[in-house]
């Protein structure tokens, strides 16, 4: 048979099988051969594949970008001591009646007065760099932690911290925030990462290594908190570009590691531990 003949043939059936479509009888068995042109929204499809085919690939790539920016990212902890200055909706604080007065080195309150828990300024340098200084931690639920403090490596956070300690400021508050190989975070008045004194300090900067049992004032952007502190629970020389540490401990680091572990930016955490209280001791 020859070429022609052929191609007739072909011709001819694929004009037998267009007319068989149109009168809705096109067997199920039937081949379509691939030079078959369709014709309505069929041939308007079959023009038309591959920029069907490309928008298909972009709206499934589009959807799964979608996805990602809608699904809420897995909360990871921020391995670094903050001291947050945005309240929450529940976060709220008592007003001393005269919490907006400038303190002094005189404000120690008696036993019948309510202990100051806002100031306007941070408090005037009343310690001797040259004397040695310990702050003994007393906890609510049993145990204490002595630490020595450095008043020449770190002048305005030593100060600051003996003052708010003389004056009972840290006296029934808790620490907050506590993550396991990292740091025990105490010393908010609110007890959710978001109180302060109501100032910041001006920064020490030291060479103190962060090993172990180092304590330090946690920061924000605003500066170095006049409140919050956090006692190091493993070495963390990561902090010591952004942090510089006023004391260490000396005894009760079991104490520090027994303090019960919890992050108050996840839900249903335990109860945290309480300070009973913070004596400071001076000697020559």
């Amino acid at each position: 048979m020859s070429r022609e003949r052929r191609q007739e043939q072909r011709r001819q059936r694929n004009i037998e099988r267009q007319q068989q479509r149109r009168a809705g009888r096109t067997p199920a068995s039937t081949v379509i051969p691939s030079g078959v042109e369709y014709g309505g929204v069929m041939g308007w499809m079959q023009r038309s594949a591959k920029w069907l085919f490309l928008g298909g690939i972009v709206i499934i790539v589009a959807s799964l970008g979608a996805g990602s920016l809608i699904r809420p990212s897995k909360p990871e902890p921020t391995p670094i001591p903050t001291a947050s200055t945005t309240p929450t909706a529940t976060a709220s604080v008592t007003p001393t009646p005269d919490g907006s007065a400038t303190p002094s080195a005189s404000a120690t309150p008696t036993p019948d007065a309510p202990i100051r828990r806002s100031y306007s300024a941070p408090p005037p340098m009343t310690i001797d760099p040259k004397k040695k200084y310990e702050a003994v931690i007393s906890m609510k639920k049993g145990g204490q932690i002595r630490l020595e403090l450095l008043p020449e490596a770190a002048p305005n956070q030593t100060n600051n911290f003996v003052f708010l300690a003389k004056n009972h400021f840290y006296d029934g508050l808790t620490f907050h925030r506590v993550l396991p190989g990292f740091v025990a975070q105490g010393g908010d008045p609110l007890g959710t990462g978001f109180g302060g004194s109501g100032y910041t300090l001006p920064p020490d900067k030291n060479g103190v290594k962060f090993d172990a049992g180092v304590i330090s004032m946690a920061s924000n952007s605003a500066g170095v908190s006049g409140a919050q502190f956090f006692i190091t629970l493993a070495p963390t020389p990561t902090l010591e570009a952004t942090f510089a540490a006023f004391g260490r401990v000396t005894q009760g680091m079991d104490v520090v590691r027994a303090i019960t572990q919890r992050d108050p930016s996840r839900p249903n955490q335990p109860p945290a531990d309480v300070i009973d209280r913070i004596e400071i001791v001076e000697g020559n």
